[in-house]
């Protein structure tokens, strides 16, 4: 395993800064895993691309295809990505007290996620998980050529 970037040990604090806000601001988790199944719950998460690296240093042990609208990492009602899951995983909750809080939140730290990537000198993209995930299934599933493998054997893979 190679060892965090400058910017993943600042994203690891930053994510660290976070637990401690929502710890202080006290919401309560069911552990329904009904945040995770975003159709259901009416949710769209969205991922950073200065995350996006971290996020998927532990790829999904689910097979995804283009259609998909659940979390790959989403195993019954638990996360397989918690040390890594983005930003927008760590603050939501299903708790309705704790909406405001958590908008409050999001605003702040996500401020603070693109000050990482201007002080990295690195491009912003900020999209929903599904489209990130699809590009770095994309991305990953590529022949020793280059080309990419088909959608049908994504959809297969284990």
């Amino acid at each position: 395993m190679t060892s965090p970037t400058p910017l993943q040990q600042e994203l690891v604090q930053l994510y660290s800064d976070l637990e401690y806000d929502i710890q202080k601001a006290g919401p309560i988790c069911e552990l329904s895993g009904r945040c995770c199944r975003f159709d259901e719950y009416g949710h769209t998460l969205f991922l950073s691309n200065i995350e996006s690296e971290l996020f998927f240093s532990r790829p999904p042990k689910q097979s995804i295809t283009e259609d998909d609208n659940r979390c790959p990492y989403q195993e019954g009602a638990l996360c397989t990505a918690r040390e890594n899951r983005p930003l927008g995983c760590r603050i939501f909750f299903c708790d309705p007290s704790y909406q405001q809080k958590a908008s409050e939140l999001s605003e702040e730290y996500l401020g603070r996620l693109k000050s990482l990537a201007t002080r990295y000198d690195e491009p912003w993209q900020y999209a929903p998980l599904k489209q990130m995930v699809n590009q770095y299934v994309r991305h990953q599933h590529r022949h020793d050529d280059g080309s990419p493998v088909s959608k049908e054997l994504l959809s297969h893979e284990s």
